[in-house]
């Protein structure tokens, strides 16, 4: 069966009634709940890793469509790795003007840049998400370099350099040896700003994985050296790349296409409860102090390791995970300037292994530690509002019984004249249906606008078009560091069980000494982000 047609979605027979798969967000009903029995041979893609059982993935369409998800943590969350097969599909549909600007980006004169490579995963972690920016990274520069702190991911991601690159464990020594002149990171979360200020510091271009950071002040520590350095720093949030999907999202949201008073409703799935879990030897090849550097010590588990997004140690749960690419889409098409949320209010879960009086001021300063099992929130759902009126409602799992409205995965922007949903498979609704080609006209300036002047292109060559032209990237540091504290400001609501007040432009908590000792965490010593780029 051929795939389906955007332009001409099919018809289902739902008892009795033709069901068209894009009319579910025509304002302002929409159809009755059902489930839909189709196969995968439709075509689709599948960005949840779930098993798909006689009904469609609710990852594509907002009403209907329920995953069955296996209770496995890693098919808990959407493939990550698989994003970068969808911003392909997304590239080509821009045509001709995305692969004449890659290819130039790629040019013999970047190829002159040495380029290396910290954290790059392997068969034995669960995410492979280093080393594939960094092998995306290789089209552009020389690759010189790979330095991870287990030495068969090294070893692994050696080979598709014929064994010719220089290891190391130690990005210090590294930085130190080769001075390279661009360098990926993408390490567990918890490492990302000690290593990327080293970076910096070191006068490299520096293409991060996300989330960038662990806590509100490290943002404020990065853009601080990103600003005194004048590196060009990129973000991995790839979906700020995405001009047929989320780039055209938020320019029909910022144009007035659904209307005033716009708001939006995020679903980012939840994560898993399981824990608590045994410990064992870390295994030979492995430096398990340096992986796990910044945090508190920690016996090794295999968990730790491969599923580190659902430690509060080491990341932010779904929270940072997904928040750093839905919730930076809905920030960046609420509020495109420096507003940022002033009140967040919401309920949430977190694992059994968490105590209900657990204190987390304690936690944050070092003094306490948790059970060794999942940590992070299981399930949410939080109210951000901005000084503008407008809201952005942040959930694991978004529902409106009411109007049959159900997606695990995706945003959904509601104003007065109308909606649209958006995710890393479809932008529809009725607003979308309805454009005229002056309308596409008027999107495709705006669009260009979003894109700070550059050419539509992948992430990675946008990054590289930065450095070789000047320009800032599309995701840099300023923007990022607002997604993530609205990331952060969610977790910290959560955590704390009560409404918080927030002064975007101090960057600070208003009256509430307890949250804002939430604002930073206290380092293992030796291993804080300016010690380690120092020493």
């Amino acid at each position: 069966m051929p795939p389906i047609n955007p332009a001409d979605p099919p018809k289902f027979e739902l008892q009795g009634s033709p069901c068209n798969l894009q009319s579910a967000l025509a304002y302002p009903t929409l159809p009755r709940l059902q489930t839909i029995p189709v196969a995968r041979s439709l075509g689709l893609s599948f960005p949840l890793q779930a098993s798909v059982s006689g009904s469609f993935n609710a990852n594509h369409d907002p009403v209907a469509l329920r995953p069955h998800l296996s209770p496995e943590p890693h098919s808990m969350q959407p493939s990550r790795r698989g994003f970068l097969k969808t911003s392909a599909l997304a590239g080509a549909v821009a045509g001709s003007t995305m692969t004449a600007t890659s290819k130039l980006i790629a040019a013999e004169e970047t190829k002159k840049l040495r380029l290396a490579a910290i954290g790059v995963g392997g068969s034995r972690g669960r995410y492979n998400r280093g080393g594939s920016i960094a092998r995306g990274a290789a089209k552009f520069a020389t690759m010189v370099a790979v330095c991870d702190v287990d030495d068969l991911h090294t070893e692994e991601f050696n080979q598709d350099f014929d064994g010719k690159l220089n290891k190391y464990r130690d990005y210090r020594e590294m930085l130190e040896k080769e001075k390279p002149d661009v360098v990926t990171i993408g390490t567990p979360d918890h490492w990302h700003v000690p290593i990327a200020i080293a970076c910096l510091r070191s006068g490299a271009d520096v293409y991060c994985e996300k989330p960038l950071t662990l806590t509100i002040d490290e943002g404020k520590q990065i853009r601080k050296v990103v600003e005194e350095t004048g590196r060009v720093f990129q973000v991995g949030t790839q979906q700020r790349s995405s001009g047929d999907l989320f780039q055209k999202a938020i320019a029909m949201v910022q144009s007035g296409y659904v209307g005033d008073n716009v708001n939006a409703y995020i679903a980012i799935g939840g994560a898993p409860g399981d824990g608590p879990f045994e410990t064992t030897q870390a295994p030979e090849d492995l430096d398990w102090n340096l992986w796990v550097g910044p945090a508190a010590k920690a016996d090794y588990c295999e968990e730790r390791r491969k599923y580190f997004r659902w430690f509060f140690e080491y990341s932010g749960g779904k929270m940072t995970d997904w928040g750093a690419h839905h919730i930076d889409i809905a920030q960046w098409a609420l509020a495109p300037g420096e507003d940022g949320p002033t009140t967040i209010n919401g309920t949430g879960e977190f694992p059994k292994t968490v105590p209900a009086d657990f204190n987390w001021n304690s936690f944050f300063d070092g003094e306490a530690s948790l059970p060794n099992g999942y940590n992070t929130a299981t399930s949410f759902n939080i109210e951000l509002t901005f000084e503008s009126g407008s809201k952005m409602v942040v959930t694991n799992h978004y529902q409106r019984e009411e109007e049959n409205i159900d997606f695990p995965n995706g945003i959904l922007f509601e104003g007065d004249k109308g909606r649209i949903f958006v995710n890393r498979g479809k932008l529809t609704g009725a607003p979308v249906d309805s454009l005229t080609e002056e309308d596409n006209a008027k999107l495709d300036a705006k669009i260009a606008e979003l894109r700070k002047g550059k050419k539509a292109m992948s992430h990675m060559a946008n990054f590289f078009a930065c450095i070789e032209d000047g320009g800032q990237p599309i995701s840099d540091v300023w923007s990022h560091h607002r997604t993530m504290t609205s990331c952060h400001l969610c977790n910290l609501a959560l955590m704390l069980g009560r409404e918080l007040k927030w002064d975007p432009k101090a960057e600070r908590f208003i009256d509430d000494e307890q949250a804002n000792g939430l604002m930073s965490r206290k380092s293992r010593a030796g291993f804080s982000a300016e010690t380690h780029a120092a020493s």
